[in-house]
């Protein structure tokens, strides 16, 4: 078990261990102003320093990418539902969903935040929803519509209903596609609350902690805030991994890993 992880874990640990020593005395060899980019070490004694004020202002930040999250992935789901549904609504949708996902989501934010509030959660939220929508909501068509169509065809031949094969068929083949739909959210939806705070927002967010620090030259803080986004992104990526190996472990991904 012990050499399975190391073989699947161990070269990213190197590579971070390599990457933290090269930066580490890179800065002390050139001589790097702190203000440029701190060490690493000088980092983590700030992290540790502020430790209780950065997780409470990473749990402020975390509480919004979890609405955003929450928010995003119904709707995508349900309208996935309904353009898998029907054809013309699919064709109707599709290529407008993939126009506004290209729109960089810099451009709604303050728009948002004049519309709900530059200090409300809410509009947070909807920057974030705005951005893991359409991910969802494309990952969970493919599933939907991608069926076996034998499978298919059997159960027709058996009479079965619309309900019947959205339940018993599309829905299974679409959890591969909305798993990996949840784990791109996952990602996004830390990034996209981080970011929509650099536009205003509470003073105990991420993003005005680190923009705030920055415009201080305090560096070392706005690194220390990185990293407790970059924890709670790894973590929200993690828990997704595990509630799908639990879900669908019958998935071909799994069976070939084990």
């Amino acid at each position: 078990m012990a050499k399975k992880l190391w073989i699947q874990y161990g070269p990213a640990v190197i590579i971070f261990v390599v990457l933290m020593t090269v930066w580490e005395f890179g800065v002390r060899l050139f001589e790097v102003e702190r203000f440029i980019l701190p060490p690493p070490s000088a980092i983590w004694a700030t992290f540790v320093e502020n430790f209780d004020r950065l997780v409470h202002i990473g749990w402020f930040t975390t509480s919004e990418a979890l609405g955003g999250f929450a928010i995003g992935c119904t709707l995508g789901i349900l309208t996935a539902l309904a353009t898998a549904r029907y054809v013309t609504v699919r064709e109707t949708l599709m290529p407008f969903a993939i126009a506004a996902n290209s729109v960089p989501i810099l451009a709604f934010a303050p728009i948002v935040n004049n519309w709900f509030g530059v200090d409300s959660r809410l509009s947070k939220m909807i920057i974030v929803a705005v951005i893991i929508f359409f991910p969802m909501m494309i990952n969970t068509v493919r599933g939907l519509t991608l069926v076996d169509p034998a499978a298919l065809e059997l159960m027709r031949s058996y009479a079965a209903s619309d309900y019947e094969i959205l339940t018993k068929l599309r829905l299974p083949n679409a959890l591969p596609y909305m798993f990996s739909g949840f784990k791109v959210a996952a990602s996004l939806s830390m990034i996209g609350a981080v970011v929509s705070e650099y536009f205003g927002g509470n003073r105990s967010a991420l993003g005005v902690f680190i923009t705030q620090e920055a415009a201080l030259f305090r560096f070392e803080n706005s690194w220390s805030a990185i990293i407790i986004a970059c924890v709670v992104g790894i973590t929200f990526y993690l828990v997704i991994l595990a509630v799908e190996r639990f879900t669908i472990p019958w998935h071909v991904s799994f069976r070939d890993g084990s």
